[in-house]
């Protein structure tokens, strides 16, 4: 199969084209600057948004697009004008995607978007599946409501588009984890705010698994919900990451002092809300990790 991939170099991106490439599939990763990079007879480097690049001229006949560009909300205080890179970076990449698609005369029969839980919002009482289909108020929930906006009019060409609702994805080296993890290595962690705030949760395997999970399922399309199908509250998740880390769970960190160290951005931490897979699970995808516990074994195996 031929895939193309927008984001390939990133946390999940490098991870899903590693996978991929082992499958035997011939990826086009999609990158600002292709000078730099070396092409093989299954990997080949497209450049694209810059000014004069055409990116389609080489990606006719690609059977599956994945675009998983767009700034990590996770690396600095949300300033007004890091809230306008966030948006504007997804914004400006996943209509790049569609741009290409349009122009291309063979359509690939697949577009997968990444896309977030925080479509819904936060709650501490309810529960969400994709059937929830108001979206949350924040900003948060407005930025993926926009993103997935742009990336449904890939279906003006009949191309499937599968927006990826991605909970907080856990790995040992990249995404939400180390920074939750620090504290416990250093013998000072415990509940963060209120600890009844939940996590919606994925290993990164099951995000890659996943993935590929929604390529092979024709008739799997829209929003699909990538979490666990056991979300806990910040309390059981720093409970049970103690435990596995052999550390106390001891010393907890008020929202204020979060609120005025972050800012807006923390309430990545403070708020949450309750996800469940419903799509993957009824169409019979079979998670590798289900329980937290041993997700994070795992990891830190």
């Amino acid at each position: 199969m031929r895939i193309a991939i927008a984001g390939g170099t990133g946390f999940v991106g490098s991870a899903l084209s590693e996978h991929l490439l082992i499958n035997g599939h011939e990826l086009f990763i999609l990158t600002r600057n292709a000078a730099n990079k070396h092409n093989s007879k299954k990997l080949q480097y497209v450049q694209w948004m810059n000014k004069e690049d055409s990116p389609e001229d080489e990606l006719e006949g690609i059977d599956v697009f994945i675009n998983l560009a767009g700034e990590s909300i996770n690396s600095g205080r949300w300033t007004g004008v890091r809230k306008k890179r966030i948006l504007e970076s997804r914004l400006s990449a996943t209509k790049e995607v569609v741009r290409i698609i349009s122009r291309l005369e063979e359509k690939p029969y697949t577009l997968v978007n990444a896309s977030a839980v925080g479509y819904y919002g936060t709650s501490e009482n309810s529960l969400f599946t994709e059937a929830s289909k108001k979206p949350g108020t924040d900003f948060l929930a407005e930025t993926v409501r926009r993103w997935e906006m742009e990336a449904s009019k890939a279906e003006e060409w009949e191309v499937r588009t599968v927006l990826c609702r991605f909970g907080i994805i856990l790995d040992k080296n990249e995404g939400a984890l180390p920074r939750m993890a620090l504290p416990y290595k250093l013998f000072a962690g415990g509940t963060v705010g209120t600890g009844r705030q939940w996590v919606s949760w994925i290993h990164l395997n099951d995000v890659i698994k996943g993935i590929d999970f929604c390529i092979e399922q024709d008739q799997l399309q829209g929003s699909v919900n990538f979490s666990s199908p056991n979300p806990v509250t910040m309390r059981q998740f720093g409970q049970i990451l103690g435990e596995v880390l052999n550390r106390p769970h001891w010393i907890p960190a008020p929202g204020f002092a979060l609120k005025l160290v972050l800012g807006e951005m923390s309430s990545l931490v403070l708020e949450g809300q309750k996800v469940v897979p419903e799509k993957l699970q009824a169409f019979g995808y079979d998670f590798l990790f289900k329980d937290l516990r041993v997700a994070l074994r795992d990891i830190y195996s």
